[in-house]
């Protein structure tokens, strides 16, 4: 058990650590001063294979020429900086203030700013090995290190100029929001039967466990409360879902009770294990947060949609990237994440989203925003049916085709021409006559014995 808590933890501070921009910099700084360090101790003598490689000049044209390679760097980090903050304006005032730690945690960025700030360390450090040398004892080898970093970063220049500008592309900010979605849903969503599983209603005499710091509930691993509700005897049941916000002391975060009624016999053992089971951050992420990647997309739309920018076709192509990702939830199962012990008893139970919240993310601001606009309601007709024919539950067709009715409603009473709602009314009702004929619904999901990333 401790060894699962401490891979909890480290799962924790790698995700701080993947989107902090200052990680690979100052590590890419301290290997430059080691490797630097090092190729200075190395004299090359000019019978070697190696001289041709090393800097033909004096100690004062090596001084030289680490001084114009810092200064320049220099120079490029501001710029680069500049642009990178730039970058992040446009994407928060443009598109989502939810986007910015995506752009933080891209990988290419931090890349070219390690190389630079390398560069800098490395030529910096050099300049006191230079400068203590006298007559011809000049640390070629390390001086000529410093001219293949500058080369090195005059390619990472252009090509951060050739990444940014794709980076702040509406298409490849959308699809890099698709994939970690994606990616996110299939590691914490089992696969078929798409159904939406519903945990344990807790009884009035269930005891409260409160937070003990407030924020956004960023992941929950069940399988880490199982064993200690095992052994009392007890069903503990995470009342916020991944996503929510907690406040500590108010809400409680978990309820739990003895099966032979009453409430637990350790409850601060329970205590201590929802600890380690819940963790609760600053700022949502899409550790497991499937609904913050569909907020993200849904973002994106409504700034589109709004009457200061007006470019209905960039909503068009959110809900494009959004059937891609609810037709993948369609065929997954959904709701409680529900565990029970090796006897079969249902002992943890985790609040989890249903198909018709992420449908109803997915569809109701924009719906609500763009009703007037009949390419908007087409495609969310488009989404729609993609979505019904993902989905085999009679309840997920329920939410489908209320979700249409709800479209064709907002689009009969928003759009002005009876030819514009021609399309929007056809569309409708054959998504409708489609979804009325429902095949036999599955049946029901086993609870999981075990977490799979616990």
């Amino acid at each position: 058990m401790r060894r699962v808590r401490r891979g909890v933890r480290a799962a924790a501070v790698g995700e701080y650590l993947r989107g902090a921009l200052w990680v690979l910099p100052g590590t890419a700084a301290a290997l430059a001063l080691l490797a630097g360090s090092l190729l200075s101790r190395v004299r090359i003598p000019p019978d070697s294979l190696w001289y041709p490689l090393a800097f033909p000049g004096a100690a004062d044209d090596a001084r030289q020429v680490l001084i114009t390679i810092a200064s320049t760097i220099v120079t490029v980090i501001a710029l680069v900086l500049g642009l990178t903050i730039v970058t992040l304006q446009l994407a928060s005032t443009q598109f989502s203030p939810r986007l910015l730690r995506n752009f933080l945690r891209d990988r290419p960025n931090q890349v070219v700013l390690a190389t630079f700030v390398a560069t800098f360390a490395y030529s910096t450090a050099g300049l006191f090995t230079v400068r203590a040398t006298v007559g011809a004892d000049v640390p070629r080898l390390a001086v000529s290190g410093a001219i293949a970093l500058a080369f090195l970063s005059l390619g990472m220049l252009v090509f951060f100029v050739h990444h940014i500008v794709h980076s702040i592309k509406i298409d490849t900010i959308m699809n890099s929001v698709v994939e970690a979605a994606v990616r996110t849903a299939q590691d914490y969503t089992p696969k078929a039967p798409g159904v939406d599983r519903t945990g344990p209603v807790p009884p009035p005499e269930a005891l409260a466990l409160p937070a003990r710091r407030s924020g956004y509930v960023q992941t929950v691993l069940p399988g880490l409360l199982l064993r200690t509700a095992a052994g009392q005897d007890a069903v503990v049941v995470v009342v916020p879902r991944v996503g929510d916000h907690v406040v500590a002391g108010t809400v409680p975060l978990a309820l739990a009770w003895s099966r032979r009624g009453g409430p637990p016999r350790n409850a601060p053992a329970l205590a201590r294990a929802l600890h380690h089971a819940v963790q609760i951050g600053p700022e949502r992420t899409l550790q497991q947060d499937v609904m913050f990647g569909i907020r993200q997309l849904v973002d994106i739309a409504l700034r589109a949609l709004s009457p200061a920018i007006n470019d209905p076709y960039t909503g068009v192509q959110v809900l494009d990237r959004l059937s891609v990702l609810i037709a993948m939830l369609g065929g997954r199962a959904l709701g409680d994440d529900i565990r029970a012990d090796p006897a079969g008893v249902v002992r943890v139970a985790a609040a989890g989203p249903a198909f018709a919240d992420c449908l109803d993310l997915a569809c109701g601001q924009i719906r609500r925003c763009g009703a007037a606009e009949p390419a908007v309601c087409l495609a969310l007709l488009r989404l729609l049916s993609t979505a019904a024919a993902s989905v085999t539950d009679t309840r997920r067709r329920a939410a489908v085709t209320d979700q249409a009715r709800l479209v064709l409603a907002d689009a009969e009473s928003r759009i002005a021409r009876p030819d514009d709602r021609a399309a929007v009314r056809e569309l409708g009702i054959r998504l409708l006559t489609t979804a009325a004929a429902a095949p036999p619904p599955a049946g029901p999901h086993p609870a999981r014995k075990d977490d799979r990333r616990a």
